[in-house]
């Protein structure tokens, strides 16, 4: 495909062609900016911990963006795929780390190039693009404080995570998944991680959202509400079957171009073999276990789990 060599320069020459074509064809196509970044400058000009639809992590980035270029809507575009690049980046870190192998690391980000979610989308900034680094941050560093036990890996943990939920609450799925494969790991693989770092990871985590929490109380969980209002829970008990349904069929359509790409992709160039081990367990923890939370809530409670909230997943 790529010699090994020159895989760094490729990756680097497709993050550029990336950011520069979702930056510069929305701001030449676009009359206005999407109605979400609207939405974040307008909580941008007026801070808080918190507002009636989300945590305040989007706004914050928005408005930062707008004291350095004001109202420059190309500015906005560049700031979704400053996300969105970034994110790449760290994929391709964690599968070099993964796979030990800079070519499949390529492939994992030109896999997920091929998703809707990670290009004709991306121009919209909001929660959702707001939420990306700060889940492959979480993964890449539960994956590092499962391999090294560091405080510092926890640490880190700690404040992606916080950032995170500060971006929104859907991030709590993740956090799920993660905190299920700490306690499979400790109790029946007796893995050398350690409670006390586990705690450490929560008290940081914990700190860096603890201002939103108190927001929360003060504003009778207005953000909280609202969510379950989005999802529309239903009594009707078709509801809970069809709901789920319609949602993973949609999914199943999104990744079609996905599905080409493994095939062809995976097929033509590499043998990747998926065994019973520890990569395995963390595999189906922190990517399937998320996935089946959330078609577990829309079955349970009846809720409709939009399409674009799947993005980080």
């Amino acid at each position: 495909m790529f010699p090994k060599k020159n895989i760094n320069k490729v990756f680097f020459l497709f993050l550029s062609i990336h950011l520069v074509i979702w930056t510069l064809i929305p701001s030449i196509s676009n009359i206005n900016l999407p109605l979400d970044t609207i939405e974040a400058l307008a909580w941008g000009s007026n801070l808080s911990w918190g507002f009636n639809k989300h945590p305040p992590f989007s706004a914050f980035s928005v408005e930062l963006f707008y004291q350095i270029f004001g109202n420059q809507d190309w500015a906005y575009y560049l700031l979704s795929q400053i996300f969105v690049v970034f994110s790449f980046l760290i994929v391709f870190k964690f599968a070099d780390d993964f796979f030990n192998n800079k070519k499949l690391a390529f492939v994992s980000v030109l896999l997920l190039e091929g998703i809707f979610f990670y290009n004709y989308t991306t121009p919209e900034f909001n929660v959702n693009i707001s939420q990306l680094p700060f889940w492959i941050l979480s993964i890449f560093f539960t994956w590092r404080c499962i391999k090294n036990t560091r405080v510092l890996d926890h640490l880190y943990l700690g404040l992606v995570i916080g950032l995170g939920i500060l971006s929104k609450y859907l991030f709590l799925y993740l956090v799920a998944g993660i905190i299920l494969l700490f306690i499979y790991l400790k109790i029946y693989k007796k893995n050398k991680l350690k409670v006390a770092n586990c705690i450490i990871t929560f008290i940081v985590a914990l700190t860096i959202i603890s201002p939103h929490l108190f927001w929360l109380f003060e504003n009778n969980f207005i953000t909280i509400n609202y969510g379950l209002q989005r999802t529309g829970v239903k009594e009707n008990i078709y509801e809970h079957i069809i709901l789920p349904l319609t949602f993973i069929f949609k999914q199943l359509l999104i990744f079609v171009p996905f599905f080409l790409m493994i095939f062809f992709l995976t097929n033509r160039f590499y043998k990747i073999k998926i065994e019973k081990n520890e990569k395995s367990i963390f595999l189906f923890f922190i990517f399937l276990i998320p996935i089946i939370l959330i078609i577990l809530t829309s079955f349970i409670l009846g809720a409709k789990i939009r399409t674009m909230w799947m993005t980080p997943f």
